[in-house]
């Protein structure tokens, strides 16, 4: 699966128009969601992009505000899309930029709980449960201890068989220690050594709990040589 974006997410982004994001993605999204559908996900926040987006073809709703806006939870129900659901603290009602700077989250069961709540609102909205994919929002609003525990987040929601995804890869987490949250001198976020070990812990807790598995990276080839193992 590829995800496509047309509005950075990052702590340094700035928002941009509807207009703007949808000129960086019609161009692509035109030649590859005739032909890939569900196997592109679309990482986007705002209705009106999914409803232009819905005239090339199906796709999967990627929504890192958690679909705090009402009409993507309802476009996503009347079109019947598995979406990807992202937490983002719930007090930062979806501004991705307030949760990067005055948000620090350090509770693994207080975004567990936020994030059941967001997956509750899907389900009221007739959602079905397969169609739900929880991410736990690694680097939007938690602290970077938080952020490494939050690899085992199928522990805290205690959902067997419900498809998590992890987006580790390239995170800002990735330069500290694992332990203590600290910075690690010296140590580079791009790392993709680092980015596998990341990815080890999510996939042994997903076996423990039993649930399916997706990892968001950038460095495929390396992923896939590890999930061979």
């Amino acid at each position: 699966m590829v995800d496509i974006g047309g509005e950075a997410t990052n702590p340094w982004a700035s928002a941009i128009s509807i207009d703007e994001e949808w000129r960086r993605l019609e161009p692509i999204l035109k030649i590859v969601l005739p032909k890939y559908g569900e196997r592109i996900s679309l990482d986007t926040r705002h209705p009106e992009i999914i409803k232009r987006a819905l005239g090339y073809g199906p796709f999967i709703l990627n929504d890192v505000t958690g679909f705090s806006d009402p009409a993507m939870v309802q476009i996503a129900a009347e079109n019947r899309l598995h979406v990807i659901a992202s937490h983002l603290p719930l007090v930062a009602k979806g501004d991705i930029q307030l949760a990067h700077t005055t948000i620090r989250m350090s509770s693994t069961e207080e975004v567990a709980s936020e994030l059941l709540k967001i997956r509750t609102n899907l389900l009221r909205a007739h959602i079905h449960a397969s169609n739900i994919v929880l991410d736990p929002g690694i680097g939007f609003g938690k602290s970077m201890q938080c952020n490494w525990q939050l690899l085992k987040i199928s522990k805290q929601l205690q959902l067997e068989g419900q498809t998590i995804m992890i987006g580790a890869s390239r995170k800002r987490m990735l330069a500290t220690d694992s332990e203590t949250g600290q910075d690690i001198p010296g140590a580079d976020k791009t790392e993709v050594a680092r980015s596998l070990e990341a990815a080890k812990i999510a996939i042994e807790a997903c076996r423990e709990t039993n649930n399916p598995l997706w990892l968001r990276v950038h460095d495929v080839a390396a992923h896939v040589a590890l999930l061979a193992d």
